[in-house]
């Protein structure tokens, strides 16, 4: 007998997510503008490498580009095209520059320009006919980036260099090594002919107007996180997750909950399991002392967070049943501190289960 026909399940329907995540783009939007506001007269770019850092390059970036942003920065070659979707190749800058024939003819073919980091580099990108481009001066960082002492090599003066690039180490602090690359900075640029300068990240936007020089690229304000204090009061959320109560359930005084059972009842429970976990970007360190809510009740996690759940105490809520949504906290500087991730790590790390809502 022949095996039956499985029929496709394309045209079936999917049911609504356990996980929802609202993108607030007009808070995004106007993070921008204070960050261009306070770069002024500098004009001001954006980084939206990483997915917009988790946001969706898709939402983002047309926000951004509505907003009056004109130049983008990704990392790899492969998230050119997503972005080129919405604005023209020639506005978005890929910082880790051609390090390959291929990855220069990728660069010529899509029109979007290469961040130059090497001597090595500087040869790849005129061998392949050259073009404009943007060179990364390593002031301190030590990531990427040419010498300072290279400045003046034949291969790097042979370019056509719109924006010299530097990148700030310690911006979100207080510290010496600010204002000595950007003396470096501006040492090595008198050796290159270029069009602008850039050095400032979100956090050094703060440091003041000779941080800016002609251009900043910020990222993590632009997406509700916090650098610098001064930024506390002017920088909006812009992600919100929430998560669907899958179960509740009782437990009794003995009872343990989760993997290990590092958490044991003392008295009788009313729980709840809760559809998130580490795969959607909620990390173990964030299940320690953190607490979900809806409304004015905070629901206490119990245990370990597992992959896909994690379980919490709502004794104090006899209403909370499965279907309801809490939300998850999300105000990226608070939640920093008490778990010990970064802002960047809290964005980037969130999972592909979301359902985005508006």
């Amino acid at each position: 007998m022949a095996p039956r026909a499985i029929s496709p399940m394309n045209t079936a329907e999917l049911p609504p997510a356990t996980l929802r995540l609202r993108i607030d783009t007009a808070a995004l939007a106007k993070n921008w503008r204070v960050l261009d506001r306070l770069s002024a007269p500098a004009t001001t770019g954006a980084a939206v490498k990483a997915n917009a850092y988790g946001v969706g390059v898709d939402r983002a970036v047309p926000a951004l580009c509505d907003a009056g942003c004109r130049q983008f920065y990704v990392a790899h070659w492969s998230e050119v095209a997503p972005v080129i979707a919405h604005v023209p190749a020639g506005q978005v800058a890929v910082l880790h520059g051609v390090g390959s024939g291929e990855e220069a003819a990728y660069a010529m073919a899509t029109g979007a320009i290469p961040v130059i980091n090497s001597l090595e580099q500087a040869a790849i990108w005129k061998a392949a006919g050259g073009g404009k481009c943007h060179v990364m001066i390593d002031s301190g960082i030590n990531r990427l980036g040419i010498a300072p002492e290279e400045a003046g090599d034949p291969a790097i003066t042979a370019l056509d260099i719109d924006i010299l690039i530097s990148h700030l180490a310690s911006a979100d602090e207080d510290s010496a090594l600010n204002q000595q690359q950007l003396d470096l900075f501006r040492e090595a640029s008198t050796y290159i002919a270029h069009a602008r300068m850039s050095l400032s990240n979100s956090a050094g936007i703060c440091l003041g107007s000779e941080y800016h020089l002609d251009h900043t690229r910020p990222g993590l304000a632009l997406y509700g996180g916090i650098p610098r204090r001064e930024l506390a009061g002017e920088i909006a959320q812009v992600v919100f997750p929430e998560a669907g109560v899958i179960q509740r359930r009782r437990i009794t005084a003995g009872d343990s909950v989760g993997y290990n059972a590092t958490f044991t009842a003392r008295e009788n429970l009313e729980v709840a399991t809760v559809s998130i976990g580490y795969a959607d970007g909620f990390l173990r360190l964030r299940g320690r002392n953190c607490a979900l809510h809806k409304g004015d009740s905070r629901f206490p996690i119990l245990g370990r967070v597992s992959m896909d759940m994690v379980v919490i105490d709502c004794s104090a809520d006899p209403s909370l049943r499965a279907g309801d949504f809490l939300h998850i906290p999300f105000d990226l500087p608070i939640i920093a501190e008490s778990c010990g991730l970064s802002q960047y790590e809290l964005l980037t790390t969130l999972g592909n289960r979301f359902q985005i809502v508006t």
